[in-house]
C-alpha cells in the first residue's frame, strides 16, 4: 500500500505543477495572440484550474472507475466552497466588486440543479454526458460574449490583468503549455492508479475516495490561485476561480464520464453528496449577494464554510466505516 500512497502524493505535486505550468503557458500564448486579459482570465485560467479534475476524471473511466470520476467532480465542488474559499477568507475577508460574479452564481446554481435531474434517474449514461459537454460550449460562449461586452467596464478585469505575465514569448509560452498538458496527463494515471489501490486496500467505494482524496489533491490549484489572490487584493479573482472551476466539474469532470464510460450512479451521490453541494452553492451566493448591502465572505461566514466541509468530511468517514 505504500507504493500507492505514494503515487498519490507524487501524483498530487506534479498535478499542482502541471497545472500551474498549463495555465501560465495557455495564458502566455493568448497574450501574444493579442486576447484580451479578461477573456483569458475568465476561459484559459477558468479550464486551467479544472484541467486536473477533467484529466482525473477522464483518466478514472477509462480505466472502468466512473464512482472515482463523479466523486472527484462532486467531491471537489464541495471542497472548493467549504475548504478553499473558507480558508481564504479566514486569511483575508473577500468583498465582491464584480458584477460578473455576482451574475454566474445563480447559473451555477442552476447547473447543479440540471446535473441533479439528469442523474436523478440513477444512470450517468451517454445522453447526460453530451447534454452536459453541450452546456460547456454554451457557457463558453456566454462567457465570451460577456467578457467582449464588458472588456475594462468590470473590476475583475483589472486584477486579470495585474496577474497575466508579460515576460513570456510565443516560443517560450507554447513550450511550458505542451509541458504541462504532458504532465498533468502522466500525473493522472498515476493518481488515479494510487487512488485505486488505497481504495481497494482500505475496502471502500472509489466514490468515497473521489469524494476525499482525490477531491483535495485535485483543488490544490484552486486553493494556491485564491489564496494568493486575496493575499493581493485580488478577491473577485480568488471568488470567481471557484466558480468558474464548479461550473466546468459540474459539466466538464462530470460530462466526461457519461461520455467514456456510461454506468450507474450510486444512490448516495443524489441523496447525500449533491444536497451538500447544493446547500453550499446557495450558502455562497447568499454571501457573494449580502442580504443588507455589498456582498463579502467575512471571518465569521469563513468559519461556517469550514464546519459544514468538516462535517461533511465526518459524515462520510462514518459512512465508510459502516
Amino acid at each position: 500500500m505504500w507504493i500507492e500512497l505514494t503515487a498519490i502524493v507524487i501524483g498530487f505535486a506534479l498535478l499542482v505543477w502541471g497545472a500551474d505550468r498549463f495555465v501560465m503557458g495557455a495564458a502566455g500564448t493568448a497574450r501574444n495572440l493579442g486576447v484580451s486579459p479578461l477573456l483569458i482570465g475568465l476561459t484559459i485560467v477558468g479550464f486551467g484550474t479544472s484541467a486536473p479534475e477533467m484529466l482525473v476524471s477522464a483518466v478514472a473511466a477509462l480505466q472502468g472507475n466512473p464512482g472515482l470520476a463523479v466523486g472527484n467532480a462532486i467531491g471537489s465542488n464541495i471542497t472548493n466552497i467549504g475548504l478553499i474559499l473558507g480558508i481564504t477568507a479566514l486569511v483575508v475577508p473577500l468583498d465582491i466588486h464584480s458584477s460578473m460574479v455576482r451574475r454566474e452564481l445563480p447559473l451555477l446554481l442552476a447547473t447543479v440543479a440540471a446535473a441533479y435531474l439528469l442523474l436523478h434517474d440513477g444512470i450517468l449514461g451517454l445522453g447526460d454526458g453530451l447534454l452536459l459537454l453541450g452546456g460547456l460550449a454554451v457557457l463558453l460562449g456566454w462567457v465570451v460574449h460577456i467578457g467582449l461586452s464588458s472588456r475594462d467596464k468590470d473590476p475583475i478585469a483589472a486584477e486579470y490583468e495585474a496577474e497575466i505575465r508579460l515576460d513570456l514569448g510565443l516560443g517560450q509560452s507554447l513550450f511550458w503549455l505542451l509541458a504541462g498538458i504532458l504532465v498533468l496527463i502522466a500525473s493522472s494515471r498515476l493518481l488515479v492508479w494510487g487512488a485505486t489501490g488505497v481504495a481497494q486496500h482500505f475496502g471502500v467505494s472509489d466514490l468515497v475516495i473521489g469524494l476525499t482524496i482525490v477531491a483535495l489533491g485535485t483543488s490544490l490549484p484552486e486553493l494556491a490561485a485564491s489564496v494568493v489572490s486575496a493575499l493581493k487584493n485580488e478577491p473577485d479573482i480568488a471568488i470567481g476561480n471557484v466558480v468558474g472551476s464548479n461550473m466546468f466539474n459540474l459539466l466538464a469532470v462530470l460530462g466526461l464520464p457519461g461520455v467514456i464510460h456510461p454506468a450507474p450512479v450510486d444512490p448516495e451521490v443524489l441523496s447525500r453528496d449533491f444536497p451538500v453541494m447544493a446547500a453550499m452553492t446557495l450558502a455562497l451566493l447568499l454571501m457573494a449577494w449580502g442580504l443588507r448591502g455589498r456582498g463579502r465572505i467575512n471571518r465569521p461566514e469563513a468559519l461556517l464554510l469550514l464546519a459544514g466541509y468538516i462535517g461533511y468530511q465526518t459524515l462520510l468517514y462514518f459512512t465508510a466505516l459502516q
